[in-house]
């Protein structure tokens, strides 16, 4: 598997490193931990996944440029998205694709088009509620602004303000007494405007702060995509550390996980990115793609149900020679594992998941299946996906939802349904699911990593 890198923050200041109870090498969730905390937006999770992925040998190509057919790593980026695939050599048009999906985006409050508001002395920003959060757990949390900058030229920067710069307050138990007895009850609109200062509200101060910042001349950015962060940095937890506290896992840990994956099969040390090119043609193309915008529908260029994927691959096919006759024969073997985080059972509720399906953190990904599509698995991709966790030594474990609780959805319906590709969810069983701050076991994102770089290698 990847090697870590230097040691997210939490790691290093927790002294010795942490113990594996179950033999599992750390590093990885060690780089995991340090990816989450350079990604506190899409833009700064695909920026880093691609750096990745061109240490060893991938190279960006753009969407308007001609794309030759020659061999090797590509990738490109659009917004808070990525598609990166290696061609091997002598790869046929017609070879299909095996595809790992996730999503890069996660439930935040995100920067209104007017910052600027508050009253009663307080400075406050205006945000907007993105995707659907535990509202609850953003409040009295120190959070950073990060996103991109759109500048006067047409350029963007990427911006990660990863210090205490915001705070939702949350009222004093004294003015609201019946919050014990009746829970907590929050406007979305009136309850959830952080403060970041004292004094009058002055129109353009946050835009202003953010170009000094930056280090850009004042007046210079034109157009903002901003979301708060949490800035506590991961860190393990439990006596033997074998749990992990992060914000973001929804769906970072997804993405690394396959960043991880895809980097392992197509490092030219690792002997797999061109096996069979003596006598045969390659059997499949791996492929990568990190969808944005999943958490309010993916409805979007750069969200699942937009064109981003389809288009990446059908260029691919064309531009090794291929016709529309290769094209639809490629599309037709591919095979896509959607992951993304899914439920563990959770102890304080054991009620609420079904009583013969009760994932476990700390014992293999999760299959999902919902027999009302809400989940993209059948019994072939159940099949697909168990073969590569059986080749890669890890435990398999099905998630299915409690009858009587709606069941959320992933980007593995919209997938199947837009390309026609055998798609299976699989995922990692963590607590505290769209709360500013998740939990999962240390060893598992170890395991998921494992079983995509099987499933990638095929």
């Amino acid at each position: 598997m990847s090697k870590s890198v230097r040691p997210s923050r939490s790691a290093a200041a927790s002294g010795s490193a942490p113990r594996a109870p179950h033999g599992f090498d750390r590093g990885h969730t060690d780089d995991l931990m340090s990816f989450v905390s350079a990604s506190p937006s899409p833009y700064h999770a695909v920026a880093n996944a691609a750096a990745r992925l061109e240490k060893i040998g991938f190279r960006q190509v753009a969407e308007t440029d001609a794309w030759d057919g020659s061999s090797g790593g590509r990738y490109v980026l659009r917004g808070g998205a990525i598609v990166a695939w290696y061609v091997p050599p002598n790869a046929p048009a017609h070879a299909p694709f095996r595809i790992v999906g996730a999503h890069t985006d996660s439930p935040n409050l995100r920067v209104k088009p007017l910052p600027d508001t508050g009253s009663f002395g307080w400075r406050q920003v205006a945000v907007e509620i993105y995707g659907g959060p535990l509202l609850n757990s953003w409040l009295d949390r120190d959070l950073g602004i990060a996103g991109r900058l759109s500048l006067r030229d047409g350029s963007s920067r990427l911006v990660n303000i990863d210090r205490p710069l915001l705070r939702v307050p949350q009222l004093a138990i004294h003015l609201d007494r019946s919050v014990t007895a009746e829970g907590l009850k929050l406007d979305k609109q009136r309850h959830l405007q952080p403060v970041w200062g004292l004094g009058e509200v002055h129109e353009g101060d946050l835009i202003r702060f953010l170009e000094e910042e930056c280090g850009l001349p004042a007046g210079d950015v034109t157009g903002w995509d901003l979301m708060t962060h949490s800035v506590e940095p991961p860190a393990y937890l439990g006596r033997d550390r074998e749990l992990v506290a992060a914000p973001r896992l929804d769906n970072l840990l997804s993405v690394h996980a396959a960043t991880a994956a895809l980097a392992a099969v197509c490092s030219p040390d690792s002997g797999s990115a061109d096996a069979g090119t003596d006598d045969a043609s390659p059997t499949h193309i791996p492929v990568f793609v990190a969808f944005d915008h999943e958490e309010n529908g993916s409805q979007s260029d750069t969200g699942a149900d937009g064109p981003l994927l389809g288009t990446v691959l059908e260029r691919s096919v064309f531009a090794r020679g291929g016709t529309l006759e290769d094209r639809a024969r490629a599309f037709a073997g591919s095979v896509c594992v959607s992951s993304d985080t899914g439920h563990a059972v959770h102890p304080n509720y054991p009620e609420r998941h079904d009583p013969t399906h009760q994932p476990r953190a700390g014992e293999g990904p999760i299959l999902k299946v919902n027999v009302n599509n809400r989940y993209a698995t059948d019994g072939s991709g159940r099949a697909v996906f168990a073969a590569a966790c059986e080749k890669a030594g890890v435990p398999l474990q099905s998630f299915v939802s409690h009858n009587a609780m709606p069941c959320g959805t992933t980007i593995g319906p919209i997938t199947a349904a837009r390309h026609g590709f055998q798609t299976v969810d699989v995922g990692v069983a963590i607590l505290s699911m769209h709360s500013a701050r998740e939990l999962c076991a240390a060893d598992d994102p170890y395991q998921l990593a494992g079983a995509l770089r099987a499933f990638l290698e095929g």
